[in-house]
């Protein structure tokens, strides 16, 4: 009995590395010479690096990151989540995580694919499939979590990405695969986190609602009040469960937006320090300044001077 279950489980190992290389041919095609191939309409998006990469801070939409070579790792709040070929990173959120590339190279490239969530075809399956009830009830956890990466996902993910080959085919096949790839993540180990996003009344939702107003509204003045009341929430609560699932408070959540476009703005627009942080809503160039160093290491003339840096050799080598 041993020795069959050491043959099927040599048998599946070999099974997933067969998947795991088709499809890391496939992303390596389409990323020759590019960091970042979107596409389209899918909601896919495939990644490529040569090299380990800095920290950088970002913000994570609802989607599923699906590492097929190499490993990388995000940073939320003082969690680290370490994902590679055999486990997958999934946010329920929108949220402001630090990202950094650590396995890389020439010779076997960081490669991987994003797939944003669609919690309309989630909840429609919701509603069609007979789900585990246990599994309805989770408490809250953070709004980011890893799941394994099986054989059958792979599959289905290769299956997807092999469908560029065919453009005109995507528009009536690409649903349909996404379909089953929300499925699987429903009965997965990471299925309560999809409900959560789903689910019309869930706490999740709620903070969800008050996320949006954030991104929509973070240069004005936050009052906490308005904020609830619009996530159907007690201030209490909405604190409790922003907190819970995000790691920070709703004041420190628009803190970081605000920083991470007042990036954005000198980096792509050329704007000086005290416009960006006008335009993102301080009031105090110093405090911006004081603010933008504990979070990006650096104030803002030297952090912009290393990324253009960056930039221009990143530019050279390509």
């Amino acid at each position: 009995m041993n020795k069959r279950k050491q043959t099927s489980r040599s048998e599946e190992a070999e099974r997933f590395e067969a998947v795991r290389s088709s499809l890391a041919g496939r992303i390596a095609r389409w990323t020759a010479g590019v960091e970042q191939f979107a596409t389209g309409s899918s909601g896919l998006t495939l990644y490529r690096h040569d090299a380990p990469t800095e920290a950088m801070s970002c913000m994570l939409e609802p989607a599923i990151a699906l590492t097929i070579q190499g490993a990388k790792r995000a940073l939320l709040g003082d969690d680290v989540f370490a994902y590679n070929r055999h486990r997958f990173l999934i946010t329920s959120l929108d949220l402001p995580v630090v990202l950094r590339t650590v396995e890389a190279s020439r010779e076997a490239p960081y490669l991987s694919l994003v797939l944003r969530l669609d919690e309309r075809a989630i909840a429609e399956l919701m509603l069609q499939t007979e789900l585990p009830r246990q599994t309805r009830e989770r408490p809250l956890g953070r709004g980011i979590s890893l799941g394994k990466t099986t054989t059958a996902l792979l599959e289905v993910f290769d299956r997807l990405v092999k469908l560029l080959d065919e453009p005109a085919a995507v528009p009536v096949l690409a649903p349909l695969i996404r379909k089953e790839i929300f499925y699987r993540l429903l009965v997965s180990d990471q299925g309560a986190l999809l409900r959560q996003l789903a689910s019309a009344g869930s706490q999740s939702r709620r903070v969800a609602r008050a996320i949006d107003w954030l991104k929509s509204n973070f240069a004005v003045p936050l009052h906490i009040e308005e904020l609830a009341a619009l996530s159907q929430m007690s201030t209490s609560r909405l604190h409790h469960h922003f907190r819970q699932l995000t790691s920070m408070s709703p004041l420190q959540f628009q803190k970081l937006l605000r920083l991470n476009e007042a990036r954005r703005l000198m980096l792509t627009e050329q704007l000086d320090a005290s416009a960006a942080a006008f335009q993102v809503g301080y009031l105090s160039p110093s405090q911006f300044s004081r603010e933008y160093s504990r979070q990006f290491g650096a104030p803002p003339r030297r952090d912009m001077e290393r990324l253009l840096d960056l930039y221009r050799s990143d530019a050279e080598v390509h």
